[in-house]
């Protein structure tokens, strides 16, 4: 077990904010509609818009799946307990939560002006953004369009329960690994079309086989710059700008990528007539991002939960 303290840290908003999909609440059972209907991430037009504070005194306890692993991570308050060694921990975990990373810092670049990002980053404060594996994430956030959270949880499930190597926790808990580019090329469109992906199947059989063939070089994108990445990313069926950069940004760890969906969208329009000022951010355009992404899925007017 490894125990830290670490402000500006939540794994609940974390799990929350769309970009990790395999990162799971433990030991709470809970009719969905309900929560998403307290929690402002219901369909209706009527959803209440409730802050989540991610310092609120409860117990917080999260299982995730990620980089071949099983980590259960428990929290209260700023501290955290992973359930790790402390060699897993330094080697996989501490990058991947990005904890070397100054978030004060990052929340003190904010002009204190823009009273609409002021809000968003404090209601948003302990989102962090994630090193993720790459393959996993350009398979998720083909995935994710024209989805809602919750249906790209299950279908990224049905996916990996059906075509990852089956494995078990030493807490006796069974997980699935991310199938790999190999595997899903030999799936049919038909059993991919019966993990409800729809449309979707043929973008996943066409990339996985174009990563299999050589024809995108999974490896060299990772060397490469944020522009040269995407341009790269672009390549693979079903990968537009929003996709690419939705991976540059939590895979990648390209922290100038700034995905614009229906979310970013819906702010920009309201609150950022004249232009959002990037050039502000510099380095961090992708971290503002996510606080006005999540701001806007947990308190926007119309409630709409799509990535």
């Amino acid at each position: 077990m490894v125990v830290i303290t670490k402000d500006y840290f939540s794994i609940r908003q974390i799990c929350e904010s769309g970009q990790c999909f395999r990162l799971e609440e433990l030991g709470k059972e809970e009719d969905t509609d309900k929560k998403s209907e307290s929690t402002g991430t219901g369909t209706g037009s009527d959803a209440v818009r409730e802050p989540i504070s991610p310092m609120d005194g409860e117990l917080y306890r999260y299982g995730l799946t990620a980089l071949g692993r099983y980590l259960e991570i428990e929290q209260k308050e700023n501290e955290i307990k992973f359930d790790c060694t402390q060699e897993e921990f330094d080697q996989m975990w501490r990058s991947y939560f990005d904890l070397d990373e100054d978030y004060g810092k990052i929340m003190g670049l904010i002009d204190g002006e823009d009273a609409y990002l002021v809000a968003a980053a404090a209601f948003g404060r302990g989102i962090r953004i994630l090193r993720q594996d790459l393959w996993e994430m350009i398979i998720s956030f083909i995935i994710s369009q024209q989805n809602n959270l919750k249906r790209i949880r299950k279908c990224i499930g049905l996916l990996c329960q059906n075509y990852g190597v089956k494995k078990t926790a030493k807490q006796g808990t069974v997980y699935y690994d991310f199938p790999s580019p190999k595997i899903l090329a030999q799936v049919t469109l038909e059993e991919l079309y019966a993990c409800n992906l729809g449309y979707r199947s043929r973008y996943i059989k066409e990339t996985a086989l174009s990563v299999l063939n050589g024809e995108v070089d999974l490896e060299r994108i990772k060397t490469l710059p944020y522009r040269a990445a995407k341009e790269e990313l672009m390549k693979l069926c079903g990968v537009g700008t929003k996709v690419a950069d939705c991976i540059c940004l939590f895979a990648l760890h390209q922290t100038d990528a700034f995905p614009v969906d229906t979310h970013i969208n819906r702010v920009l329009a309201r609150e950022y007539a004249k232009g959002f000022p990037r050039g502000r951010y510099k380095g961090y355009a992708g971290t503002i991002q996510q606080y006005l992404f999540y701001y806007d899925l947990k308190t926007g007017f119309k409630g709409d939960n799509n990535r």
